[in-house]
C-alpha cells in the first residue's frame, strides 16, 4: 500500500501556515532543490517539493510492503505524513539538503544511496561481494585494492561526499605495485568530443586497432553510465598488481561511448563534461600508480588517488564533490602533502585534511602551525568516536567500536562503508509555530530511522546500515534560539580550573543551566521516539543518534544561523551568483535588490541581499567577527556533552591575535571535543565577497530600496513559468563553512 497526501489537505496547511523564508530562503530553495518537472516545463513549487519529499519517505516503511498492513498502521502512518508535511512546509525542521533534492524521485527508487549526504570507507584491500559494481574479473569475495576507490568514485558521482582513512594500519594492507602499466585510451571520430579526448591524451580507436590488432592487452569499454566509469578505472588500478589481473602490463580503455560535453544527464541531474577529463583522471592515476611501482602505496599516493577522482566528478557529472582525508598525525608525508603548491593547484584542493589523534597525543603545537598557516589539518579524537555518546552519559567502552572515521563535515562517526542521515530541526522556528518539541524531534526521528530501509547498492553498506541503523537528528539556530528563548547565550561566563591532569590553569567554561535542560529534554524526546519506533518496525535501536550538522544552505531557506555557529555579523551583505539567463534576474532586480555583474566570471551576475541576524539587536548578541576561540570551543564541548551522541561539525574561526592559543584550547578539550578544525575569520575584503559586514544604516538603506517580494514578481512576470530554465543553479555554492559538504 502507498500514502499519499490529499491536495484538499494541502491546500489547508497553506491557508494555514506561512514558510519561515529567509530573506535568501525562497531563491535559495528556487534554485537548489526545487526540481524540474518536464512534462509541465517548468520547476516545482515548495508545497509540491514537500510533497514529493514527504511520500519519498513515508513509503520506506517496512510494514507498508508486507502483504497485509493493519488499518492503524496505515492510518497512523497518513496521519504522520501529514504531520510531517505541516513541519517541513512551515520550514521548522527539514530534511537534509540530499533529501529535499532526491526524495521521492525515480532516482531515489533506484538508487536508494541517494538519500544520504555523505559516505566513509577505509582505503584497504576489500571484496566487492554482493554489489552493484563487480569488475568482472573478479570474484565476489576477492578482496582487491581498486574496491575503497571504487566505492568513492561511486558515491561522488551520486552526489555524495566520501570521508577516507589512510591511516598506517589501512596503508599496511595494501600490497606491493609490481608492474608498471602501459595505458592506451581510445577515442573514435563518431563520438564529437573527439578532439578534446585526444589533447587529453586519447588516440584514435581505428588507428590503433589496425595497428595493435592480435596483441595482448587488458580491455575495458566504458560503458556510458556511473558504473561503466568506475569498473574502467578499477581495471587500471587493479591492474598494476599481478595476483588481481595476471601479468599483462598494457590496459586498453575505450571512451568513445560516453556521452558528449552539455549532454543532459537524467536521474540525479546535470549535465555531462564528456570524456576528456575521464581520460585525463585515467592517465594521471596510471601516473601514481607507476611511480609507485616496486614498493607499496603511501597515504600520499591514496589520497592522491581519490583526490584525482574528486577533481574527474567536480569536472563532470554533478560538478560537485567533497571528500576529507584522515590520516596520522605523525605521518610527515600526509601533513605536509598540501604544501606542495603545484599539486596543491591540480588535484590536492579536493580533500580537507585531518588528523585522527589519541588520548597520548600531545603534540598541539605543531598542528596548531599548520592551522594558523592554511587552515588545516582537522582534529579527529577516533577514541572519543569509538568510546564515547553524549559526554554526559560517560566512558561506554566500544558504545561505536567499529568506527573509523567522519563523514567529510565531521559531525558523524562512521564505519567502513557507512553513510551519514540527517534530519535537521529549527527549535527558533518551531517554538515560534506553536509545536510541541517532543513531537517535532519524534518526527525527525522517525523520518531518518526509514531512510535505512532503502535499497542500498553496495553490501558493505547494507550490512552495517541493518546493524547500526545510525541517525544523526540535528540543530540549527541553536545560537538564535538560546539568546531569543533564555535572553543569554549559551556560555556565560569562564572560571578559572586547574586541571587535575595537567596541572595547568585553565578557563573553563560556564554553562546556561536553562538550555542544559532544555537541550537534554529534546535529547531525551529522540531516544524515546527511536526506541518505539524501532519496537514497532521489529529493529534495532540506532547505534547513535543526534549531531550538529554545518547546514550552510538549508539554513538558508529559514534564514536562521547555521548549526552551532554565530552568525557571521550583526548586518551583513549575502551575495548570490546567478547564470546570467536566469529568468530569477528580472524578479530580484525588479524586487529592489542589487544586481550586478560578477566581477570575476563572464556569463555571471550577483545579486546583493541585506540580511538582519536574529536577535542582532539584544544585548548579548555575539557574531563570529566578535565572539571569543575561547567560546567556540566552549560552545561545541557543550553539545558534545549535552544533545550529540554522535559529533558536532565545528569550524572555529580565529582572528590572528588568537591563533597563539590554538594549542592550549585543542590540549584542554581533547576529551570534550570529537572532531574539531579550525579556519581563520575572514571578513569580505575583496570585491562582492560572497558576505560582506555592514552597518545598521547600510542595512536600513538598503531595506529601504526593497519594493517587493522576489517570489511573488516572479509568479507575476511568469504566470505560465515559461521563462523557467532548466539546470540552472546559483553559481560556486557551498554547504559549509570549509566547502566540504555537497550541497544537494
Amino acid at each position: 500500500m502507498r500514502i499519499e497526501l490529499s491536495e484538499s489537505y494541502i491546500e489547508s496547511v497553506k491557508k494555514e501556515v506561512k514558510p519561515h523564508w529567509g530573506e535568501l530562503g525562497w531563491v535559495t530553495y528556487k534554485r537548489t532543490y526545487a526540481r524540474w518537472l518536464e512534462d509541465e516545463q517548468r520547476h516545482e513549487n515548495w508545497e509540491e517539493t514537500v510533497k514529493r519529499v514527504v511520500e519519498g519517505n513515508i513509503n520506506l516503511d517496512p510494514r507498508l510492503h508486507e502483504k497485509t498492513v493493519s488499518t492503524e498502521v496505515y492510518l497512523g502512518l497518513q496521519r504522520e505524513a501529514e504531520r510531517l508535511f505541516k513541519l517541513i512546509y512551515g520550514l521548522a525542521s527539514t530534511p537534509s539538503g540530499r533529501n529535499l533534492w532526491i526524495s521521492g524521485t525515480d532516482y531515489q527508487k533506484r538508487v536508494g544511496d541517494a538519500l544520504n549526504n555523505c559516505w566513509f570507507i577505509s582505503i584497504r584491500p576489500q571484496a566487492y561481494g554482493d554489489s552493484v559494481i563487480v569488475p568482472d574479473y573478479l570474484a565476489k569475495d576477492q578482496k582487491a585494492v581498486s574496491m575503497p576507490f571504487s566505492f568513492l568514485f561511486d558515491e561522488l558521482m551520486k552526489g555524495g561526499g566520501v570521508g577516507f582513512s589512510v591511516v598506517e594500519k589501512n596503508i599496511a594492507e595494501m600490497p606491493s605495485v609490481d608492474q608498471a602499466i602501459d595505458l592506451v585510451v581510445l577515442i573514435s571520430k563518431k563520438n564529437h568530443d573527439y578532439r578534446a579526448a585526444i589533447n587529453a591524451g586519447a588516440v584514435d580507436a581505428d588507428d590503433w586497432y589496425r595497428a595493435h590488432r592480435g596483441e595482448p592487452y587488458l580491455f575495458s569499454e566504458t560503458a556510458d553510465s556511473r558504473e561503466g566509469w568506475v569498473k574502467s578505472n578499477a581495471l587500471l588500478i587493479d591492474a598494476h598488481f599481478k595476483k588481481t589481473t595476471g601479468p599483462a602490463n598494457r590496459v586498453v580503455i575505450d571512451v568513445t561511448d560516453i556521452r558528449e560535453k552539455g549532454k543532459l544527464i537524467h536521474g540525479f541531474g546535470g549535465v555531462a563534461a564528456g570524456p576528456a577529463p575521464f581520460v585525463e583522471m585515467l592517465f594521471s592515476i596510471n601516473q601514481v600508480l607507476n611511480e609507485a611501482c616496486g614498493r607499496k602505496l603511501t597515504s600520499v599516493d591514496c589520497t592522491d588517488v581519490c583526490n584525482l577522482i574528486g577533481k574527474n566528478v567536480v569536472a563532470g557529472n554533478v560538478r560537485r564533490s567533497a571528500e576529507i582525508a584522515l590520516g596520522s598525525p605523525v605521518d610527515q608525508g600526509f601533513v605536509t602533502m598540501k604544501q606542495d603548491q603545484e599539486k596543491l593547484m591540480d588535484h590536492r584542493w579536493a580533500s580537507n585534511n585531518s588528523v585522527i589523534v589519541s588520548p597520548e597525543f600531545d603534540d598541539y603545537e605543531t598542528i596548531a602551525d599548520s592551522i594558523s598557516k592554511n587552515g588545516e589539518p582537522g582534529i579527529v579524537n577516533m577514541d572519543m568516536i569509538q568510546n564515547y555518546g553524549r559526554l554526559a552519559d560517560g566512558r561506554q567502552e566500544g558504545i561505536d567500536g567499529e568506527a573509523e572515521g567522519t563523514n567529510p563535515c565531521g559531525e558523524i562517526s562512521l564505519c567502513n562503508g557507512e553513510p551519514c542521515n540527517l534530519f535537521e530541526v529549527f527549535p527558533l522556528v518551531a517554538e515560534e509555530q506553536n509545536w510541541n518539541m517532543d513531537e517535532v524531534f519524534a518526527l525527525a526521528t522517525r523520518y531518518a530511522k526509514r531512510v535505512t530501509f532503502s535499497k542500498y547498492d553496495w553490501e558493505v553498506s547494507r550490512k552495517i546500515i541493518q546493524k547500526n541503523r545510525r541517525i544523526g537528528i540535528s540543530m540549527s539556530s541553536i545560537q538564535d534560539w538560546i539568546l531569543t528563548k533564555f535572553g543569554k547565550r549559551l556560555v556565560t561566563g569562564f572560571r578559572e580550573e586547574t586541571e587535575a591532569a595537567t596541572g595547568e590553569t585553565v578557563k573553563a567554561p560556564v554553562y546556561n543551566e536553562a538550555a542544559v535542560k532544555a537541550v537534554e529534554g529534546f535529547y531525551n524526546a529522540v531516544i524515546g521516539a527511536d526506541k518505539a519506533y524501532s519496537e514497532a518496525l521489529g529493529c534495532g535501536t540506532s547505534i547513535k543518534h543526534t549531531t550538529v550538522k554545518p547546514s550552510g544552505t538549508v539554513s538558508k531557506l529559514a534564514g536562521v544561523s547555521e548549526g552551532m555557529h554565530f552568525s557571521f555579523d550583526k548586518y551583513i551583505i549575502q551575495r548570490i551568483r546567478f547564470q546570467d539567463s536566469d529568468p530569477l534576474i528580472p524578479a530580484i532586480e525588479k524586487a529592489g535588490y542589487p544586481v550586478e555583474k560578477d566581477a570575476y566570471s563572464a556569463n555571471t551576475m550577483v545579486a546583493s541581499f541585506p540580511v538582519k541576524a536574529e536577535g542582532a539587536e539584544m544585548d548579548h548578541f555575539v557574531s563570529a567577527n566578535d565572539v571569543s576561540i575561547e567560546e567556540q570551543f566552549a560552545t561545541q564541548a557543550f553539545l558534545q556533552t549535552y544533545w550529540s551522541d554522535n559529533s558536532v561539525s565545528c569550524t572555529i574561526t580565529f582572528h590572528p591575535e588568537e591563533k597563539d592559543k590554538i594549542a592550549g584550547l585543542f590540549r584542554q578539550y581533547r576529551t570534550a571535543c570529537k572532531s574539531t578544525s579550525l579556519l581563520p575569520y575572514s571578513g569580505h575584503g575583496f570585491v562582492q565577497a560572497p558576505k560582506e559586514p555592514i552597518n545598521k544604516a547600510k542595512y536600513q538603506e538598503m531595506k529601504d530600496r526593497v519594493t517587493g517580494n522576489v517570489q511573488d514578481i516572479y509568479s507575476d512576470m511568469n504566470p505560465e513559468h515559461s521563462s523557467d530554465q532548466r539546470d540552472l543553479e546559483i553559481v560556486g555554492q557551498t554547504d559549509c563553512v570549509g566547502g566540504a559538504c555537497p550541497v544537494k
